[in-house]
């Protein structure tokens, strides 16, 4: 099994796999234990061999499954979110979010814009020839102010989808290069527009690694209406 065909496999499966070979792994080393026992030591070697090699695999799997957390293929443009605006308050904005899957999210957001940020992983040539495609999760959704003085001023607001810790891509890849040979590149896309109420928003990224935001055309027309346009 290749890095091209563990990418893409979902994150549980992974996990699952993992969870597996470790019982495995465990059981083994319990039918290891019983030939030490009984003096049979070739036999014993071989359990043993088998043992490491199995809990080898449940480790490999298991944290490539776990590093892999949040992040998704990315496909010609794989459709990411969609937003809907509701404003409280001058500056105040409700925005429900519409996840591909069917779930939603309540969230609120301080300023004139929503900002929405990716971090995206890309492959060097071999992995690219193998037909991996590129990775990205979501990472943070952020209010943004027209005016650069406010922005420093006035209160921000910032909703985090990151579910990366420690073990993550993102910091495997900074603290250890050696690990990840097939790393090419892990940078951030982010994409802003104005908030208008009743606003209707969708977010897709590109297979470039670009974040692409579209108001529909009710919306468009009341960001040009609120531009003075």
């Amino acid at each position: 099994m290749d890095w091209a065909t563990w990418l893409r496999m979902p994150m549980t499966v992974l996990l699952v796999l993992g969870a597996v070979l470790l019982l495995v792994a465990l059981v083994q080393l319990v039918v290891l234990r019983q030939h030490l026992r009984g003096g049979r030591r070739l036999a014993a070697g071989w359990r043993a061999l088998l043992c490491l090699v199995t809990l080898a695999l449940a480790l490999l799997l298991g944290g490539t499954g776990y590093a892999l957390r949040g992040y998704r293929l990315l496909g010609e443009e794989a459709p990411v979110v969609e937003i809907d605006a509701r404003i409280l308050s001058p500056q105040h904005w409700a925005l429900t979010l519409n996840w591909p899957d069917g779930s939603t999210q309540q969230v609120q957001l301080s300023g004139d814009d929503w900002r929405l940020e990716a971090v995206v992983l890309k492959w060097k040539l071999p992995a690219l020839l193998a037909g991996v495609a590129p990775l990205y999760r979501l990472d943070r959704l952020s209010g943004r102010y027209d005016d650069p003085v406010q922005e420093m001023q006035a209160p921000r607001t910032v909703i985090g989808f990151d579910q990366a810790g420690a073990f993550d891509l993102l910091n495997l890849k900074k603290h250890y290069p050696q690990w990840l040979p097939e790393v090419d590149t892990i940078y951030g896309s982010g994409a802003f527009l104005p908030l208008v109420d009743q606003g209707h928003y969708t977010v897709s990224l590109m297979r470039t690694g670009a974040l692409v935001a579209r108001p529909d055309a009710a919306t468009q027309r009341r960001i040009g209406q609120s531009l003075g346009g």
